[in-house]
């Protein structure tokens, strides 16, 4: 993947996390999901609702926290997490459409798709 994909273009190398174009597109994830969320069942939320923020939240989170590390080993472990977590995510989203509490976020599983094949980018570059 392009370096273009992980870092904005016109900034060249990134100098802190919020130049990460993946960082970027996982923080709006963040704030889709809180908007869809709002909207769920009351019930859900302790459960459904706090694993979907929770788990978008560990996406550019981990990002970030990767992103300060030095050691390649350990940036490629937080940038993993952050790709468990993504997928993690995929799973409640399914869910809660399964469960009738959203129509078929399509929009977001193309962003996920975007988001994750931008982090397996990004460790790449590392490595």
């Amino acid at each position: 993947m392009s370096r273009q994909h992980t870092v904005d273009s016109r900034k060249g190398k990134a100098k802190k996390f919020e130049d990460l174009e993946v960082w970027k597109k996982a923080h709006e994830l963040v704030l889709t999901i809180y908007k869809i969320t709002k909207d769920f069942p009351t019930e859900e939320k302790f459960g459904l609702v706090s694993q979907m923020r929770r788990a978008s939240i560990s996406i550019p989170a981990n990002i970030a926290e990767g992103f300060k590390k030095r050691g390649i080993k350990d940036k490629a472990n937080f940038y993993n997490i952050a790709q468990g977590s993504l997928e993690e995510l995929r799973y409640y989203l399914i869910l809660s459409k399964d469960l009738g509490y959203c129509e078929d976020p399509s929009e977001l599983h193309e962003l996920i798709e975007v988001i994750g094949r931008m982090l397996y980018g990004l460790i790449q570059s590392i490595q």
